[in-house]
């Protein structure tokens, strides 16, 4: 903990009478989903018993966060610091919700990417908790190595069939960019083009050759009877589970039915293409302060040496299970199976933020089930997809 930010803040302490760093002079106020509060509070305790600051953690389920906090933030009724997904970010920095947060003294302990999920034009809005993405599953019993290549990958499907150890091989949840996104990448495709400021809207990739070649991989592997339509994420991880389906692409959030059902598996990274290996997108977890809190430096120094420290990293880890941001983290897990996912994530990208970007999920969407049911070929589906993104972010 740096003195100077100490010094600093016990003289912003003994300059007020009160601690009114909110509306209802509570003190310091957090907001963390059910998942997550109760940890939040054991590194609330210990920063009020160094500090003698207040800090009350208020329980808000997941589905509530981002709109309440909307609405509660300029009112003066919302928290100083929430917890939250990074695809938050875009939306809530457009509106003026969230405070720049420097953390320039512990990014090197984080994963790169994971900080970068939380720079929005430039600006750092967040300090990153877990970065989780997917990861190639597969069926030990009847893949006993991760496949190397998506050519691979075909070809372990049609010798499942043809043995008829297994009614497919590899099965994707139908119609859902986010698990082809990585299928995508190993092709050499991209969304949107990188910069050192995050994300650029203008470079859309979603309808390059590269983009296009692997959504004509898909097409052709459907086509040839390896993959039917329609599979939802529950067919999928039905037909996985029960042993129909040797291979699929999910996330860490799946892992407890799929350790139910008592198939034996493993997590892998993302099979290469033209491309090299795929990169999943990253769903980045961490902690903002709003910019309506009038004690921004106390919630800065809350999230920085509490929150950001091994323990606390650690701590929120094993309230709830998810590859840690943190790099001492990440690399002291034991469960072989988080392990994996994080292999899988360890070139991710994370997701765009940019407040259209449900519209993009549509646009990208509707492209792959007009390829998946043969409606349209691939070059014209992602060529339409790209003016439609194009066109949305103009504003026509």
């Amino acid at each position: 903990m740096k003195l100077t930010k100490l010094f600093l803040i016990l003289a912003i302490l003994l300059m007020v009478t009160v601690l009114a760093v909110s509306a209802q002079d509570d003190g310091l106020i957090i907001w963390a989903d059910e998942a997550h509060a109760p940890v939040v509070e054991e590194i609330a305790a210990q920063f009020t018993a160094d500090y003698d600051i207040p800090v009350v953690v208020h329980e808000v389920g997941f589905g509530d966060i981002r709109d309440q906090f909307k609405t509660a933030a300029p009112a003066g009724e919302g928290p100083d610091v929430l917890m939250g997904p990074h695809d938050w970010l875009g939306e809530m920095a457009v509106n003026g919700l969230l405070a720049e947060i420097d953390i320039s003294d512990v990014a090197d302990d984080f994963l790169p990417s994971a900080v970068a999920a939380f720079v929005y034009d430039g600006v750092q809005y967040g300090l990153p908790t877990s970065a989780e993405n997917v990861g190639f599953l597969r069926n030990t019993d009847l893949v006993p190595e991760n496949p190397a290549t998506w050519e691979e990958v075909r070809a372990i499907s049609e010798e499942l069939q043809a043995s008829g150890d297994a009614q497919y091989g590899f099965i994707m949840f139908d119609n859902n960019p986010y698990h082809f996104f990585p299928v995508i990448t190993a092709f050499g495709g991209y969304v949107f083009g990188l910069t050192d400021a995050g994300y650029d809207a203008e470079d859309i990739g979603i309808d390059s050759e590269a983009t296009i070649a692997a959504a004509n991989y898909l097409q052709a592997y459907g086509a040839d009877g390896l993959m039917p339509t329609g599979i939802d994420y529950e067919v999928m991880h039905s037909m996985f589970e029960s042993g129909d389906a040797a291979m699929i692409i999910t996330g860490p959030w799946a892992i407890p039915r799929i350790q139910e059902s008592g198939v034996n598996f493993a997590v892998g990274g993302i099979p290469a293409g033209p491309g090299g290996a795929g990169k999943p997108f990253l769903g980045v977890w961490g902690f903002m302060i709003s910019s309506f809190s009038e004690n921004q430096l106390v919630a800065e120094t809350f999230v920085l040496d509490y929150v950001g420290t091994p323990e606390g990293i650690q701590s929120l880890y094993s309230a709830s299970p998810r590859p840690a941001a943190m790099v001492e983290v990440r690399e002291g897990m034991e469960d072989e199976i988080m392990i994996g996912f994080a292999n899988a994530g360890t070139e991710g990208l994370a997701m765009p933020a940019i407040p259209e970007m449900s519209s993009v999920w549509s646009s990208w969407g509707n492209a792959m089930e007009l390829v998946r049911t043969g409606e349209l070929d691939a070059e014209t589906a992602f060529s339409n997809a790209g003016e439609q993104i194009r066109s949305l972010l103009e504003g026509e």
